[in-house]
């Protein structure tokens, strides 16, 4: 099974692009006697929804994927991390692993197999956006707070509850479970060189039939375009907000490991959009997934935040456009996890790319303060029935 992996060239499918084999060869080999299989679908990426569609329609898959992925790696304990907002399936992934123990697909002796014994449990999430990377994961399934691990040690050897761990997507699986099925030269024929396979996209946005789209690996931005009708297209958002934001004279790019990796997102937006709008609104979801573990993250998000804020408010100048540049370099080479080093991402592409969208909010040439300290005094001075001049902290009516 992992030569056929190996043979497959199959890559992580939530966005790393790790290779499969090397992966379950890492824990199949790692000391001990207990290993685990864990299932990552805290699918938490805004736009990126392909995993819901698969544990909705083809739940057996996944489930077939991480009972190949035990087998191959000698586990006998696999873990669904469902994300706390598809709590609602719940119930229905907990029926499909009834049927499979009944079928004689989970359990002890799987299809009458001596010492092939494997289950899977469900283990809820509570919306962290965090734990969508492996190791808060695993923090989070050991009962901990959701903060990623310092790397090495790796959660091949040594994951859950300490043990070697192989961490896996829920696209990821599903394809180990049709090569398990139709061989590692099938699923090598399709894609490139260098990415195998094919991919799940998340088609969202300004397009006519936006939805789940499946290309082998090398297909183009334009090709995606055209065929969910999308016109008028000023900017294309590939793999979330940590991802790149992709202007038309990049549109002849390919999602591919060695162009445009991906998890999945492709978030459209048409010439209608205020590009520095949709760029505030990720780095305010970036400022609130902080798990505020380290200071570049916790306090680079926020303040990225608040300048956003101020130039919306019509206070921002050039200076505010810098610092977003220089808080970008900071927390890329500084941030403890992934969190931080991708979360200026939309700004700093936006900015290089669609300028003219900041500009537009920039009032003064010179730098202005987003406080008022003289505004945020009014409301007292009206209840205090003052308005002399010592009550104008700020008011140049002071000044000598």
């Amino acid at each position: 099974m992992l030569a056929e992996i190996k043979t497959s060239g199959l890559r992580g499918r939530g966005g790393a692009g790790f290779s499969t084999a090397l992966k379950w060869e890492g824990c199949r080999n790692a000391p001990g006697d207990i290993r685990y299989v864990v299932c990552n679908a805290d699918e938490g990426e805004p736009g990126t929804f392909k995993d819901r569609v698969l544990l909705t329609e083809c739940a057996d898959l996944v489930f077939e994927g991480m009972t190949v992925a035990g087998y191959a790696v000698g586990a006998r304990h696999g873990l669904l991390y469902l994300r706390g907002e598809y709590r609602y399936m719940l119930e229905t992934l907990e029926a499909v692993l009834t049927q499979r123990r009944a079928a004689g697909l989970l359990g002890k002796a799987i299809l009458g197999q001596p010492g092939f014994d494997f289950d899977i449990e469900i283990h809820l999430g509570a919306g962290a956006y965090i734990c969508g990377e492996e190791s808060a994961l695993i923090e989070s399934l050991e009962g901990k707070p959701g903060r990623p691990r310092n790397r090495p040690p790796f959660p091949v050897t040594h994951g859950y509850l300490g043990k070697p761990t192989a961490v896996n997507n829920v696209e990821t699986l599903a394809a180990a479970a049709l090569i398990a099925a139709k061989g590692g030269d099938w699923y090598r024929s399709l894609g490139t060189e260098k990415s195998a396979g094919s991919k799940l996209l998340s088609v969202a946005g300004d397009c006519a039939r936006p939805g789940i789209y499946e290309y082998p690996y090398g297909v183009t931005v334009d090709q995606v375009l055209a065929d969910c009708g999308a016109a008028d297209t000023q900017a294309v958002q590939v793999s979330g907000p940590s991802g790149q934001c992709l202007a038309p004279n990049e549109f002849k790019r390919r999602i591919a490991f060695e162009d445009l990796p991906t998890a999945g997102a492709f978030t459209i937006f048409n010439g209608s959009r205020d590009l520095f709008e949709t760029a505030r609104n990720y780095i305010h979801f970036f400022a609130h997934e902080s798990c505020g573990f380290c200071t570049p993250c916790r306090v680079g998000t926020s303040i990225a935040a608040k300048l956003m804020d101020k130039i919306a408010a019509g206070h921002g100048s050039p200076y505010d456009v810098d610092e977003i540049f220089k808080l970008h370099r900071v927390m890329t080479t500084a941030s403890h996890c992934g969190l931080g080093h991708t979360a200026c991402n939309p700004l700093f592409d936006t900015l290089k790319k669609f300028r003219p969208a900041y500009e537009k909010h920039l009032k003064s040439l010179d730098y202005e303060p987003a406080f008022d300290l003289d505004h945020a005094l009014s409301q007292a001075r009206q209840m205090t029935g003052r308005n002399d001049a010592a009550a104008h902290l700020s008011n140049e009516e002071t000044a000598p």
